[in-house]
């Protein structure tokens, strides 16, 4: 098995920042890509950034420029570095890994951390 634990998400102002982590842990040979989706209250979950065990990244239109994905490959973690926010920021922020054990890789996903963008 493997669990991906989330963590950094919180309360803050438009224009503040956060930093998101999430870590893999447990049956893992490894790891192809990871990444970050969101889910805002009656709103569908949709991709925010995603990053390849080579570095290449992906990110939606809307957040480019100010979020930045990155992962520490040995730590088997994927951070999300969250700058300029905006209040339609505002959601529940989930990670994924996508794990190979033996063929065909597994999507594992973290609990979610909330992200809150307020005055």
């Amino acid at each position: 098995q493997v669990q991906l634990v989330a963590s950094g998400g919180g309360l803050v102002q438009p224009g503040g920042s956060l930093r998101l982590s999430c870590a893999a842990s447990g049956s893992i040979f490894s790891i192809n890509a990871m990444g970050w989706y969101r889910q805002a209250p009656g709103a569908q979950r949709e991709l925010v950034a995603a990053i390849t065990s080579g570095g290449r990244t992906n990110y939606a239109d809307s957040v480019k420029g100010r979020l930045t994905i990155s992962r520490d490959n040995a730590k088997n973690t994927v951070y999300l570095q969250m700058n300029s926010l905006r209040p339609e920021d505002t959601a529940v922020y989930y990670c994924h890994a996508d794990v190979s054990h033996i063929g065909t890789p597994i999507r594992y996903w973290g609990q979610g951390t909330q992200v809150t963008v307020c005055s």
